[in-house]
């Protein structure tokens, strides 16, 4: 057996059908999807270690489960924008979007150009990935200039018109994180989140306003 087959495997071992109409419920979507908790795909991970040919062939099973055990066994290093593009460009679920960030993206070199490229797709979970790395990175990438968040605040302020709930949620995350990276990103994101908050969209008011109240906090 080859180690997609051997992953594959594993992964069906583990599948809880029972779990995914309740899943299904927070938007953990997906064709084909086995149920697996984060947990159990973590340990998956360690059993199989990184492997980028194996994360790649996960990948394009286009499974979900699949999917986020690729991004955990990938060499971030060895990413590339093509394959990391492809990725993106297949996201079935936030879950999915969120945990190939976490656990991938976000350590790649190309992650910090990804993120205004992702920002300005259309599709619903491509634009997703571009402000949950954004979010992300703004927790993991601890050397990285605060000025660099701050420039990336416009694309906030563009994507904040954006009604769908996944997107929403994820500019809104962006917009907390980077607050709450430091006090001298606080004040601007807060500024930000203000100026939000008197948009005549609804979506860009909810944003807004969310992030005001925790900002607020951290600034008392």
């Amino acid at each position: 057996m080859s180690r997609l087959d051997d992953a594959l495997a594993a992964l069906r071992a583990q599948a809880r059908p029972d779990q995914l109409e309740g899943m299904a419920r927070f938007g953990m979507t997906g064709d084909g999807r086995l149920g697996l908790a984060v947990p159990t795909l973590r340990a998956l991970a360690r059993e199989f270690k990184r492997d980028h040919e194996l994360a790649l062939a996960l990948w394009d099973t286009e499974i979900p489960d699949a999917q986020i055990l690729a991004g955990m066994v990938a060499e971030p290093v060895k990413l590339t924008v093509q394959q990391m593009d492809h990725w993106v460009a297949g996201l079935q679920a936030w879950d999915v979007c969120d945990q190939a960030c976490l656990n991938a993206f976000v350590k790649s070199p190309l992650a910090w150009d990804a993120i205004p490229r992702w920002a300005a797709r259309q599709p619903e979970f491509e634009r997703r990935a571009g402000f949950a790395l954004l979010a992300v990175a703004a927790v993991h990438q601890k050397t990285r200039p605060d000025a660099d968040f701050l420039a990336r605040l416009p694309l906030i302020a563009t994507a904040a018109g954006d009604e769908r709930n996944f997107v929403k949620k994820a500019v809104n995350w962006a917009l907390r994180q980077i607050g709450k990276r430091s006090a001298a990103l606080c004040e601007p994101a807060l500024t930000l989140a203000r100026a939000l908050a008197e948009r005549d969209e609804k979506s860009a008011r909810w944003i807004g306003n969310d992030a005001r109240r925790e900002l607020e906090r951290r600034a008392s």
